[in-house]
């Protein structure tokens, strides 16, 4: 199966379950993968064969911005949700979460979490 990559897309969100998460916010960071076949967009040179990441980010971006989470896998699983209900040709979906400002004390580049969804499940 084909691939179109997302990666290391930025948003501000106010995630997590402690308090000043959720008022002072944060950044994170989104990375995806979205299983296609690009077969045909390929040999087309046809928008409609494939999905638009440019769509694909927007909905993301919404989520992100416009919604809250006690979890990070609750946002992940949100994002998969969504992409695979409004985009039809997406097979499966493959969604990191990173999250480098987390309130932990210590050096670290980021916490995250990276789930896959398929139409199956």
């Amino acid at each position: 199966m084909d691939k179109i990559l997302l990666n290391n897309m930025g948003f501000y969100g106010y995630h997590g379950v402690f308090k000043e998460e959720s008022v002072l916010g944060q950044k994170f960071f989104i990375d995806m993968e979205l299983y296609i076949d690009t077969k045909e967009a390929g040999l087309t040179d046809q928008m409609e064969k494939s999905v638009s990441y440019g769509d694909v980010y927007e909905l993301v971006k919404k989520i992100v911005e416009n919604k809250r989470f006690n979890l990070l896998e609750a946002l992940a699983e949100n994002i998969s949700k969504e992409v695979l209900d409004e985009f039809g040709l997406i097979q499966e979906v493959m969604v990191r979460v990173k999250k480098p400002e987390a309130p932990v004390p210590g050096i670290y580049d980021y916490f995250g979490v990276e789930i896959r969804r398929s139409r199956d499940e």
